[in-house]
Formats: structure tokens, C-alpha cells, sequence
């Protein structure tokens, strides 16, 4: 989870400036830059995928996890299209949108298209990839209806410029394209080389992102976009992957990483808020959401889904304003469409107002606050 949420692909983004740390064959294509300004497939037939299990002889401690849902082996995405076809049409009862046919579906396929994740990312990297992580709503207390599938993976290595773009290859085929026309989800894999992250420093650098923000720009031969990204928000993406500690395989998370310093990870919360709330019109109900969470976060130090961040924050705004953030909560939980005709200069009052208040906390805040995430 990043700061703007990966829940989905946000309208705009700030720019990150530094020196990631490029594979050895990414050298010749002065493959690092700038991260691209960002708005918050199936692997190739006929390729042998190899199993998930830790490489024999490979590091890692008796607690080593591994969860290879095997989903993807039991269940047939053709055998859920019936259910595909309820959950991408919601039907209206009494006035309200329902979504039909449940969570159980869209989980069904979030396992299976997790597997085919795990699977090309361990045909790409070989032995070289140390662990794969949950974060994101996974790990705050459920996954909603708008929610990506969010896997951290961290290798031993920088990739190469080839590696790169077989990941991404493979990638656009199990991702589905926002919005997502059924029950597939948008898939966001950040994966960070070992060296970029560990000793900790910030602003932290990933290898390579994925997200369907970026899908035109591959699919485009974009290899700019491949380039490794010093990156302020990745910072509580791995707070959060430590905290949860939810490996898909490899050894818990605290064996890889360091400890991140809760300072640079309110620091990476707030510093960009004026930047990316450039993109306000085009991503407010996230960006709502998303302000939501990090004034909740600055005054309690608990880390939670959007949908009760929003509700905590209800409680502090004025009445004008809570309105506004129940109608954002109720788009993220797939209640309503997401749809803001009539209200832009309301919701980006409220923002303002969040914003406002986020700053104020900032400068209130007492040493010794200790992140957590949510829990239920």
C-alpha cells in the first residue's frame, strides 16, 4: 500500500527524484530515472513454471512460509464466468446498488491470478528471488470489491533490462485493465532488489513497478517505465509488509528488510500531498480516502483500510463534509458508482480542509509514535 492506495490506478502522481540502483544489463540504457508521474497476464503458453517451493539449500529461517494457493490449480476461471458476469453487474434494489453474487467469486479469482504471479515471478528470477509479500488491503482487515491484488517482491539482485520485460510481458496478461470488466483484479507487483533497501535509507528505491496506471506505457515499448525509481512512497508499502508479515513464500519479511523508521514513513505520508493532489478531479474518491487514512495514521499511528479510515475521520469532520466522506466510503465498497457530477467544489473543500488538518497534526505530534496496523 503506498500513500495514494493501490486500490486502483490514480489520475496523477508526484514525481520522485534519485539514483536507483540499475540490473547489470539495465547500465547501457541508463535505466534509472525519475518515477513517472502516477495518478495514487497470464504467463506465456507453453513455459514450464517451477514450483513454488524454496530452492533446496536456500536461506531462510523455520518459520519459512509458503502459501501456493493451489486455487489456481482447483479452480477454472472459464467455471466462474457465471459468477464473473454478476459481480460486473450490480443490480439495483430499492434505490440502492448491490453487488451481486459476492466477495466469494472475486476471492476465487484474486487466489488464482496470486498463483500466476507467484509463478512467472519465480520463472523470471529463478533462485534470485528471496520472498514474495501480501500488503495493501490484504493485510488491513479485508479485501473490497475495488481492491488490487498488491505483491511485494523482493530479489537478491537487480533485474535485468530482458527480465524486466518478460515480467512485464506476463504481467499484462493476468492483470485485469482498469476498470476491471469482471471479477479479475488489477494487479500492482512492486519489486525491490535486496541492495536498494537494506541497510535502510530514505527515500528507499524499487527495481521495477507494475500497476495499470503504467499498462499503455508497456504496452507502448516504453522502456523508460522499466527503469528502477527511488520512490518515497514505497516506504509504507514495506512498513506495512513488515507489520503484516504475510509472506506468499519465502521467510518472514523481518529477515530481509530492515526496520523502517517511523519518521521517514510519516515523513513519505505527508511530504507529497500538495503534488499529487494535482490530480484531484480526476481521482477524488481516492484521494478522499487517501487523506483520510493519513490524518487517521499521524494521530493514532494505526494503519487501516480506507473504508474505516474514512469512518474515523467522519466523526472530526463538520457536518458540511461528512456527507462527502460516506459517499466516498460507499464507492469504495462497491456500493455506488463512483461518480461526482454536481459536487467538485464540496469535495475538494473537504480535501482542503483534510489537508489542513493533517498539517496541524504534523506539527502536534509527540516523539515515540509507534505504527501499527489495524486489526479485525
Amino acid at each position: 500500500m503506498s500513500v495514494v492506495d493501490r486500490d486502483e490506478p490514480v489520475a496523477s502522481r508526484s514525481e520522485w527524484h534519485g539514483d536507483g540502483t540499475a540490473g547489470e544489463d539495465d547500465r547501457g540504457f541508463g535505466l534509472v530515472e525519475t518515477a513517472p508521474a502516477r495518478p495514487m497476464g497470464e504467463a506465456r503458453p507453453g513455459r514450464h513454471h517451477p514450483s513454488l517451493a524454496r530452492p533446496e539449500g536456500a536461506r531462510g529461517s523455520s518459520r519459512t512460509h509458503l502459501r501456493s494457493f493451489r486455487l489456481a490449480e482447483a479452480i477454472s476461471l472459464d467455471a466462474l464466468d457465471s459468477g464473473a458476469a454478476a459481480c460486473s453487474n450490480p443490480e439495483a434494489v430499492g434505490g440502492e446498488l448491490h453487488v451481486a453474487d459476492d466477495m466469494a467469486v472475486w476471492q476465487s479469482v484474486a487466489a488464482v491470478q496470486t498463483e500466476r504471479v507467484l509463478r512467472l515471478v519465480r520463472e523470471v528470477f529463478g533462485y534470485d528471488v528471496l520472498g514474495a509479500y501480501e500488503h495493501g488491503s490484504a493485510v488491513l482487515g479485508g479485501v473490497q470489491p475495488t481492491s488490487d491484488v498488491d505483491i511485494l517482491v523482493i530479489t537478491k539482485r537487480p533485474a535485468s533490462l530482458l527480465e524486466k520485460r518478460q515480467l512485464v510481458e506476463g504481467l499484462m496478461t493476468i492483470s485485469a485493465p482498469w476498470p476491471p470488466p469482471g471479477p479479475e483484479r488489477c494487479v500492482e507487483v512492486t519489486v525491490v532488489a535486496q541492495p536498494q533497501v537494506r541497510p535502510w535509507r530514505y527515500p528507499p528505491s524499487f527495481d521495477l513497478q507494475y500497476g495499470e496506471w503504467l499498462r499503455k506505457r508497456f504496452e507502448n515499448g516504453d522502456d523508460s517505465a522499466l527503469q528502477a525509481t527511488v520512490n518515497p512512497d514505497l516506504t509504507t508499502l514495506l512498513t506495512i509488509v513488515l507489520l503484516g508479515d504475510q509472506p506468499l513464500f519465502g521467510p518472514p519479511p523481518s529477515e530481509l528488510l530492515d526496520p523502517v523508521l517511523t519518521d521517514d514513513c510519516v515523513e513519505a505520508m505527508v511530504s507529497d500531498i500538495d503534488v499529487f493532489m494535482n490530480g484531484f478531479e480526476g481521482d477524488t474518491r481516492n484521494l478522499l480516502l487517501t487523506l483520510a487514512r493519513i490524518w487517521q495514521t499521524v494521530v493514532t499511528g494505526i494503519i487501516d483500510r480506507k473504508d474505516r479510515a474514512a469512518m474515523w475521520v467522519q466523526e472530526r469532520l463538520p457536518s458540511d463534509y461528512q456527507q462527502l466522506m460516506e459517499r466516498a466510503r460507499a464507492m469504495y465498497l462497491g456500493l455506488q458508482p463512483d461518480e461526482w457530477t454536481g459536487w467538485p467544489s464540496e469535495a475538494r473543500a473537504c480535501a482542503d480542509y483534510m489537508i489542513s488538518q493533517i498539517q496541524r497534526e504534523v506539527t502536534r505530534r509527540q516523539p515515540g509514535l509507534v505504527l501499527r496496523l489495524a486489526t479485525g
